[in-house]
């Protein structure tokens, strides 16, 4: 396998840097990549979690003090995988240290640390930094943003994202620290889950004019870890009704991420409308895409469809992979890192970007907005942000 060498280093063993880990391992799938990465580098608090990483023999590092990763020149880039009270002072750190970095959501706590991480980008221009974002990435996902970005939908007649689960469906389940202000933030699951469902939108120039949003703390108290109930004070669930601007009309759009919506396990959704076509997609059917369309009938005149197609493998890097197989949560991983490094190195061409460090504060912005119109009781207006390419 030809390409760049690029040493990678993780901070924080637990589920994501698992993945990254294993992605990594499967690299070989993706054809003709300018890079050949390479996991070097581990930090987690806790030794335990270091464990599993001994199995991979390109690493050479198991450290409890991420201070001694950045110190070694043995590291190109960084990913960081920890608590969201965490994020700014490890990301301008690794940031000062000049390494490149893949952020994980929500990029900060809060707006003040969002803004605090974009001062120390703009501080070091030379430091590559985007955030991580991996749903977009399904096959699915991407043949519905080209549709969506071609304009070949007309105008726009209304959009929904969301972001849904029921991980907090079990009011049994132990408090954990995204399901405390304090550690999780004061946005609570649209810190959480916000970027899986504005990472799109955004991308599209989509910044809401106006928001309105209705928040729901569903489950108050959680067991602790002696058992006795302690405060879960932080939103459950985000619905979030938007008014866009786009040219010379407007058009509402949901926005919604839920920790407690019954029978949905972990589904990321786009569903988008216009007067020349629609299109829509839920990682619950993976390989469908459902498209909208005015259809020529027979006897003359034409009728509205929803037609469904299947999408494949293939996604935004090709891969060995035939492309009549299915897609699934870790070739997303595999698909962002593709493109994450494929940027890095100026070789991503019309690809889809990982999300930009704009993009992630954007969710701050908007979180804000929605806080205050949920105590309000009304809509809040926001300032326009520019559209990224």
């Amino acid at each position: 396998m030809s390409g760049v060498d690029v040493r990678i280093g993780i901070i924080g063993g637990g589920l994501m840097g698992r993945e990254l880990a294993a992605a990594l391992g499967r690299w070989p799938a993706l054809i003709d990549h300018p890079v050949r990465p390479r996991l070097t580098a581990v930090c987690d608090i806790r030794p335990e979690a270091l464990e599993w990483f001994r199995q991979i023999d390109t690493v050479t590092q198991l450290t409890t003090d991420y201070h001694e990763m950045l110190a070694s020149d043995e590291i190109d880039v960084v990913y960081v995988a920890v608590r969201h009270d965490l994020h700014e002072a490890i990301y301008t750190d690794v940031i000062a240290a000049g390494k490149d970095l893949l952020a994980e959501k929500p990029f900060g706590i809060d707006a003040p640390a969002a803004e605090s991480i974009l001062r120390a980008c703009a501080e070091h221009p030379g430091v590559f930094v985007r955030c991580s974002s991996e749903m977009p990435y399904f096959p699915g996902a991407q043949l519905a943003y080209r549709m969506i970005a071609s304009g070949e939908l007309g105008r726009i007649v209304s959009a929904r994202s969301a972001f849904l689960h029921s991980s907090d469906l079990d009011v049994t389940k132990a408090i954990n620290w995204k399901r405390q202000v304090a550690t999780c933030g004061a946005a609570g699951v649209m810190n959480d889950l916000g970027l899986h469902a504005w990472h799109v939108p955004l991308r599209l120039g989509w910044a809401p004019r106006t928001v309105y949003a209705d928040l729901e703390n569903i489950v108050t108290e959680r067991p602790g870890p002696d058992g006795v109930p302690v405060p879960c004070d932080t939103w459950d669930n985000a619905v979030l009704h938007c008014r866009v601007d786009s040219g010379e009309y407007s058009f509402p759009m949901t926005v919604e991420t839920k920790r407690i919506d019954p029978g949905e396990k972990n589904t990321w959704l786009l569903e988008v409308v216009g007067m020349e076509g629609g299109v829509r997609f839920s990682t619950k059917n993976p390989k469908r895409v459902e498209i909208f369309a005015k259809i020529p009938l027979s006897g003359g005149g034409s009728e509205q469809a929803w037609q469904q197609i299947d999408a494949g493998s293939q996604s935004a890097w090709p891969t060995v992979t035939g492309g009549i197989f299915e897609f699934g949560f870790s070739d997303a991983i595999l698909q962002m890192w593709a493109c994450f490094l494929a940027e890095r190195t100026g070789e991503l061409g019309p690809r889809f970007a990982t999300a930009h460090p704009r993009e992630a504060a954007a969710t701050h912005r908007l979180a804000v907005a929605a806080l205050a119109s949920h105590e309000g009781g009304r809509a809040v207006s926001l300032a326009a942000e520019p559209a990224l390419a």
